[in-house]
Protein backbone atom coordinates (compact mmCIF):
# COMPACT_ATOMS: atom_id res chain seq x y z
CA UNK A 1 0.00 0.00 0.00
CA UNK A 2 0.95 3.28 -0.91
CA UNK A 3 -0.02 6.42 0.68
CA UNK A 4 -3.67 5.26 1.52
CA UNK A 5 -3.47 3.27 -1.76
CA UNK A 6 -3.60 -0.41 -2.63
CA UNK A 7 -1.13 -1.02 -5.63
CA UNK A 8 -2.08 -4.40 -8.15
CA UNK A 9 0.42 -5.11 -10.86
CA UNK A 10 -0.67 -6.92 -13.65
CA UNK A 11 2.13 -8.77 -15.75
CA UNK A 12 1.44 -10.59 -19.09
CA UNK A 13 3.51 -13.16 -19.49
CA UNK A 14 4.07 -15.99 -23.00
CA UNK A 15 7.04 -17.94 -22.61
CA UNK A 16 8.93 -16.15 -19.75
CA UNK A 17 10.04 -19.27 -17.71
CA UNK A 18 13.51 -18.01 -18.06
CA UNK A 19 12.90 -13.92 -17.65
CA UNK A 20 9.86 -14.18 -14.81
CA UNK A 21 11.24 -14.90 -12.08
CA UNK A 22 13.77 -11.98 -12.25
CA UNK A 23 10.92 -9.95 -12.09
CA UNK A 24 8.81 -11.62 -9.55
CA UNK A 25 11.89 -11.35 -7.12
CA UNK A 26 11.75 -7.77 -7.11
CA UNK A 27 8.78 -6.60 -6.67
CA UNK A 28 8.89 -3.45 -4.22
CA UNK A 29 7.15 -4.54 -0.49
CA UNK A 30 4.48 -1.68 -1.08
CA UNK A 31 2.96 -3.78 -3.50
CA UNK A 32 -0.07 -5.82 -2.76
CA UNK A 33 -0.55 -8.00 -5.24
CA UNK A 34 0.56 -9.06 -8.38
CA UNK A 35 -1.47 -11.07 -11.04
CA UNK A 36 0.77 -13.03 -13.41
CA UNK A 37 -1.39 -14.14 -16.67
CA UNK A 38 0.32 -16.93 -18.22
CA UNK A 39 -1.11 -16.75 -21.57
CA UNK A 40 -1.12 -20.08 -23.20
CA UNK A 41 2.70 -20.46 -22.98
CA UNK A 42 4.50 -23.61 -24.55
CA UNK A 43 7.26 -23.56 -21.51
CA UNK A 44 7.23 -23.36 -17.56
CA UNK A 45 5.92 -19.95 -17.02
CA UNK A 46 3.25 -20.94 -15.28
CA UNK A 47 5.17 -23.29 -13.07
CA UNK A 48 7.42 -20.21 -12.56
CA UNK A 49 4.74 -18.19 -11.54
CA UNK A 50 3.11 -20.81 -9.04
CA UNK A 51 6.81 -21.45 -7.51
CA UNK A 52 6.47 -17.49 -6.23
CA UNK A 53 3.44 -17.57 -5.33
CA UNK A 54 3.87 -20.56 -2.78
CA UNK A 55 6.74 -18.24 -1.48
CA UNK A 56 5.04 -14.53 -1.95
CA UNK A 57 1.03 -14.77 -0.34
CA UNK A 58 0.99 -10.89 -2.69
CA UNK A 59 1.65 -13.07 -6.27
CA UNK A 60 -1.28 -14.90 -7.96
CA UNK A 61 -0.54 -17.54 -11.08
CA UNK A 62 -3.46 -17.82 -13.84
CA UNK A 63 -3.26 -20.14 -16.85
CA UNK A 64 -5.08 -19.00 -20.05
CA UNK A 65 -5.60 -22.31 -22.19
CA UNK A 66 -4.57 -21.03 -25.64
CA UNK A 67 -2.84 -17.89 -26.32
CA UNK A 68 -5.19 -15.18 -26.61
CA UNK A 69 -2.84 -12.11 -26.91
CA UNK A 70 -1.15 -10.07 -24.69
CA UNK A 71 -4.80 -8.03 -24.48
CA UNK A 72 -6.41 -10.64 -23.28
CA UNK A 73 -4.02 -12.07 -20.74
CA UNK A 74 -4.45 -8.12 -19.36
CA UNK A 75 -8.30 -7.98 -19.57
CA UNK A 76 -8.03 -11.19 -17.45
CA UNK A 77 -5.66 -9.88 -15.37
CA UNK A 78 -8.15 -6.97 -13.95
CA UNK A 79 -10.46 -8.93 -13.46
CA UNK A 80 -8.86 -10.63 -10.91
CA UNK A 81 -7.23 -7.26 -9.38
CA UNK A 82 -8.76 -5.09 -6.50
CA UNK A 83 -6.00 -2.21 -6.13
CA UNK A 84 -7.03 1.66 -6.40
CA UNK A 85 -3.95 1.53 -8.74
CA UNK A 86 -3.16 -0.56 -11.08
CA UNK A 87 0.02 -1.14 -12.77
CA UNK A 88 0.69 -2.76 -16.03
CA UNK A 89 4.53 -4.36 -17.18
CA UNK A 90 6.23 -7.09 -18.98
CA UNK A 91 7.36 -10.13 -18.45
CA UNK A 92 10.51 -10.05 -20.01
CA UNK A 93 12.76 -7.90 -17.62
CA UNK A 94 12.70 -4.75 -19.91
CA UNK A 95 11.07 -2.94 -17.03
CA UNK A 96 12.88 -2.28 -13.62
CA UNK A 97 10.41 -3.60 -10.95
CA UNK A 98 12.25 -0.74 -9.00
CA UNK A 99 10.52 2.10 -11.27
CA UNK A 100 7.27 1.63 -9.74
CA UNK A 101 7.25 3.59 -7.83
CA UNK A 102 7.66 6.31 -10.42
CA UNK A 103 4.60 5.34 -11.90
CA UNK A 104 2.89 5.19 -8.63
CA UNK A 105 3.58 7.65 -6.41
CA UNK A 106 1.62 10.56 -8.66
CA UNK A 107 -1.08 8.69 -8.90
CA UNK A 108 -1.55 7.91 -5.23
CA UNK A 109 -0.64 11.48 -4.57
CA UNK A 110 -3.86 12.34 -6.67
CA UNK A 111 -1.81 14.69 -9.30
CA UNK A 112 -2.65 12.61 -12.56
CA UNK A 113 -4.72 9.90 -13.22
CA UNK A 114 -2.80 7.72 -15.43
CA UNK A 115 1.51 7.16 -15.68
CA UNK A 116 3.43 5.79 -18.63
CA UNK A 117 6.85 4.81 -18.39
CA UNK A 118 8.66 6.61 -21.27
CA UNK A 119 11.53 4.26 -22.27
CA UNK A 120 14.94 6.04 -22.36
CA UNK A 121 17.20 3.63 -22.52
CA UNK A 122 19.49 2.60 -25.81
CA UNK A 123 16.68 2.50 -28.18
CA UNK A 124 19.19 1.32 -30.51
CA UNK A 125 19.55 -1.63 -29.18
CA UNK A 126 16.07 -2.28 -30.39
CA UNK A 127 15.63 -3.94 -34.02
CA UNK A 128 15.14 -1.52 -37.03
CA UNK A 129 11.77 -2.45 -37.64
CA UNK A 130 10.42 -2.18 -34.43
CA UNK A 131 12.13 1.35 -34.13
CA UNK A 132 10.48 2.35 -37.36
CA UNK A 133 7.02 1.58 -36.24
CA UNK A 134 6.83 3.12 -33.12
CA UNK A 135 8.00 6.20 -34.46
CA UNK A 136 5.08 6.21 -37.00
CA UNK A 137 2.61 4.80 -34.68
CA UNK A 138 3.70 7.32 -31.38
CA UNK A 139 3.46 10.59 -34.76
CA UNK A 140 -0.33 9.42 -35.46
CA UNK A 141 -1.58 8.68 -32.02
CA UNK A 142 0.26 12.18 -31.16
CA UNK A 143 -2.27 13.53 -34.49
CA UNK A 144 -5.19 11.79 -32.77
CA UNK A 145 -5.01 12.65 -29.32
CA UNK A 146 -4.38 16.40 -30.41
CA UNK A 147 -1.43 16.32 -27.20
CA UNK A 148 2.44 15.22 -26.72
CA UNK A 149 3.03 11.89 -25.40
CA UNK A 150 6.41 10.89 -25.71
CA UNK A 151 6.06 7.21 -25.42
CA UNK A 152 2.95 6.26 -26.61
CA UNK A 153 3.58 2.59 -27.06
CA UNK A 154 5.32 1.74 -23.45
CA UNK A 155 3.58 -1.59 -21.84
CA UNK A 156 4.67 -0.08 -18.86
CA UNK A 157 1.78 2.27 -17.38
CA UNK A 158 0.29 2.84 -14.26
CA UNK A 159 -3.84 3.78 -14.02
CA UNK A 160 -6.16 5.34 -11.16
CA UNK A 161 -8.98 2.64 -10.86
CA UNK A 162 -11.35 4.96 -11.92
CA UNK A 163 -9.93 5.46 -15.40
CA UNK A 164 -8.76 2.37 -16.11
CA UNK A 165 -11.11 1.40 -19.41
CA UNK A 166 -12.55 -2.04 -20.30
CA UNK A 167 -9.82 -3.67 -22.61
CA UNK A 168 -11.29 -4.91 -25.81
CA UNK A 169 -8.30 -5.37 -27.66
CA UNK A 170 -6.54 -8.51 -27.52
CA UNK A 171 -3.00 -8.54 -28.90
CA UNK A 172 -0.19 -5.44 -28.98
CA UNK A 173 -2.74 -2.69 -29.84
CA UNK A 174 -4.43 -2.38 -26.38
CA UNK A 175 -1.79 -0.02 -25.39
CA UNK A 176 -3.18 2.48 -28.44
CA UNK A 177 -6.86 1.25 -27.15
CA UNK A 178 -6.16 2.11 -24.10
CA UNK A 179 -4.72 5.43 -24.27
CA UNK A 180 -6.97 6.70 -26.49
CA UNK A 181 -10.21 5.22 -23.98
CA UNK A 182 -8.51 7.18 -20.78
CA UNK A 183 -7.82 10.42 -22.60
CA UNK A 184 -11.43 10.59 -23.95
CA UNK A 185 -12.66 10.00 -19.96
CA UNK A 186 -10.69 13.10 -18.97
CA UNK A 187 -8.00 11.62 -17.50
CA UNK A 188 -4.82 13.70 -16.18
CA UNK A 189 -1.90 11.56 -18.31
CA UNK A 190 1.56 12.09 -16.84
CA UNK A 191 4.95 10.29 -18.50
CA UNK A 192 8.02 9.65 -15.96
CA UNK A 193 11.36 8.64 -17.33
CA UNK A 194 11.83 4.98 -17.10
CA UNK A 195 14.88 2.78 -18.19
CA UNK A 196 14.23 0.17 -21.12
CA UNK A 197 16.55 -2.95 -20.74
CA UNK A 198 16.18 -4.76 -24.15
CA UNK A 199 17.23 -8.47 -24.95
CA UNK A 200 18.33 -9.16 -28.28
CA UNK A 201 18.40 -12.55 -28.13
CA UNK A 202 14.28 -12.22 -26.94
CA UNK A 203 13.52 -11.14 -30.55
CA UNK A 204 10.52 -10.13 -31.95
CA UNK A 205 6.73 -10.85 -31.64
CA UNK A 206 5.17 -7.75 -33.39
CA UNK A 207 4.40 -8.85 -37.00
CA UNK A 208 2.55 -7.62 -40.24
CA UNK A 209 -1.08 -8.27 -38.57
CA UNK A 210 -0.32 -6.31 -35.69
CA UNK A 211 0.46 -3.26 -37.76
CA UNK A 212 -3.55 -4.05 -38.78
CA UNK A 213 -4.78 -4.50 -35.83
CA UNK A 214 -2.85 -0.99 -34.80
CA UNK A 215 -5.13 0.48 -37.59
CA UNK A 216 -8.07 -1.01 -36.97
CA UNK A 217 -7.88 0.17 -33.42
CA UNK A 218 -6.54 3.80 -34.76
CA UNK A 219 -10.04 4.24 -36.23
CA UNK A 220 -11.87 2.26 -33.75
CA UNK A 221 -10.90 3.72 -30.80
Amino acid sequence: MLKGKRISVVIPAYNEERRLPGVLGRIPDFVDEVIVVDDGSSDRTYEAARAFAEKDSRIKAIKLEGNCGKGCAMREGVKNSSGDVVVFMDADGQHRPEDIIKLVEPIASGEVDMVIGARKGDLKSRPLHRRLSNVITTKLIRLKLGTYVYDTQSGFRAFRREFLPEIESDRYEVETEMLFKTARMGARIGEVPVELIYDPSRGGRFGLGDVFRFLRAYIKF
